[in-house]
């Protein structure tokens, strides 16, 4: 039964994922707004979908907490779902991607109409200086900006790989820092097609106030982020455990 519905919502976001992106294609035309209210959208319905079809519950935690106006967001990742699941938790998110994925037909042309901050990881330095000028256009507008600073999906549990430049925008952004934890790669594990029923939590940790050291926040993000992705993790297993 696990796997028949675990084909059935692959069936059905995939097709819904073709059907936005080639029929709301017009949306490449008109202002950023439509097409990222295009995007939410999407998002908004393929979580109904995995709950639906998979049983795959969605919590969120701590929104309460989020500052006004622009901040840094920086989140674990464990799982395709948060490229799509954390959109609609945020009013106006630009989102900080490797610069391959314009390239994608459709996909790619919209990530560049959202104005994501697209990044050349073979370009260390100059990279990093653009990423940071990109932040900082985006943030002048208001906009949140979130990075996953380990660059890529680690399985729930794994030794954290931070990399640095999750570091290099708190210090140019001079903005607060709100880490979020998850537990997505439970329920929706990194290269399988499984669906796992149960609840991915979503949870948005106090903001640390713009202005730190940088090892002082660097400790301090690290350390929070990691206890409550391992405390949610645990909760995870649980719900796993309670939908066998």
């Amino acid at each position: 039964m696990l796997l028949v519905r675990s084909y059935l919502f692959a069936l059905a976001f995939y097709v819904t994922t073709a059907l936005f992106l080639v029929l709301g294609s017009w949306l490449l035309l008109g202002p950023r707004r439509w097409a990222m209210a295009g995007l939410k959208l999407h998002a908004i319905v393929s979580v109904w979908l995995l709950r639906v079809i998979a049983g795959t519950r969605l919590e969120v935690r701590g929104r309460e907490k989020l500052p006004k106006g622009a901040y840094l967001v920086v989140s674990k990742h464990q799982s395709a779902w948060d490229t799509f699941g954390l959109v609609p938790l945020f009013r106006d998110p630009a989102i900080v991607l490797k610069d391959e994925l314009k390239w994608i037909p459709f996909y790619g042309w919209f990530c560049v109409k959202f104005e994501h901050i697209l990044v050349k990881r073979d370009k260390a330095a100059k990279a990093l200086k653009q990423m940071i000028s990109d932040a900082q256009s985006r943030a002048a507008e208001g906009r949140e900006i979130v990075i996953f600073p380990e660059g890529t999906r680690q399985a729930p549990g794994a030794p954290p790989d931070y990399k640095p430049g999750y570091v290099a925008l708190y210090e140019a952004l001079e903005l607060p820092c709100v880490p979020l934890a998850l537990n997505s790669g439970l329920f929706w594990p990194r290269r399988q097609l499984v669906r796992h029923p149960g609840t991915i939590v979503v949870e948005f940790l106090d903001p640390i106030p713009a202005g730190l050291p940088r090892k002082e926040f660097r400790a301090i993000l690290e350390a929070r982020l990691e206890a409550a992705s391992q405390r949610l993790v645990e909760e995870g297993k649980k719900s796993l455990d309670e939908n066998k």
